[in-house]
């Protein structure tokens, strides 16, 4: 039999996609996919942020658009670059691959609420006094993963922080400054 190339189809998310219309693809009208709106309460900095967002929204783009802490940076949107880490009660968490809606009620922490420029937090301090920044797109995300690790078991040598410090990404190769840093405040923890 067959196939008529101009027909429409299903799509494997299940919206239909017609070659007519350009190939554009529509989310059927009801079920999950519509954009279903849901109540959460974030506890971002300490302070709660009740809001009403989409069940399909991502941590990071509710810090960023929902809640407007844009110091939480968005890189690559797929968990690979550590740029949008954030933490969630305490353990470092790449936002950009996780729900809003599966935090509710956790206590949410960004690079906003690590510290302030007249009371920089330790390792803030250590990241300007080591220049462990360059264009400091990533620096926020370093910072919090260095955070985090402070409280994770890790070997004293630069190849053990370099290990936990793996899912960071500095496109400008600022490597060395970064683990001067860490070191400079595990060696005055």
């Amino acid at each position: 039999m067959a196939s008529n190339p101009s027909a429409s189809r299903v799509d494997p998310i299940g919206g239909s996609f017609s070659p007519s219309t350009g190939g554009s693809a529509s989310a059927p009208l009801d079920g999950p996919d519509n954009g279903d709106k849901v109540q959460v309460t974030l506890r971002i900095n300490g302070d709660d942020h009740r809001l009403r967002i989409d069940s399909r929204t991502t941590l990071l783009d509710c810090i960023r658009e929902t809640v407007a802490l844009t110091g939480t940076k968005k890189g690559c949107d797929h968990g690979q670059c550590g740029a949008c880490t954030v933490h969630v009660n305490g353990r470092r968490v790449v936002s950009c691959l996780t729900l809003a809606l599966l935090h509710d009620g956790d206590d949410i922490t960004t690079i906003e609420g690590l510290g302030t420029p007249d009371a920089m937090h330790p390792m803030q301090a250590a990241f300007v006094a080591c220049d462990g920044y360059q264009c400091g797109y990533c620096t926020s995300g370093q910072i919090m993963s260095a955070v985090a690790l402070l409280k994770e078991p890790c070997g004293p040598d630069d190849a053990a922080v370099k290990e936990l410090m793996s899912g960071n990404i500095c496109r400008c190769g600022a490597y060395p400054s970064i683990v001067a840093a860490i070191q400079q405040v595990r060696k005055n923890a």
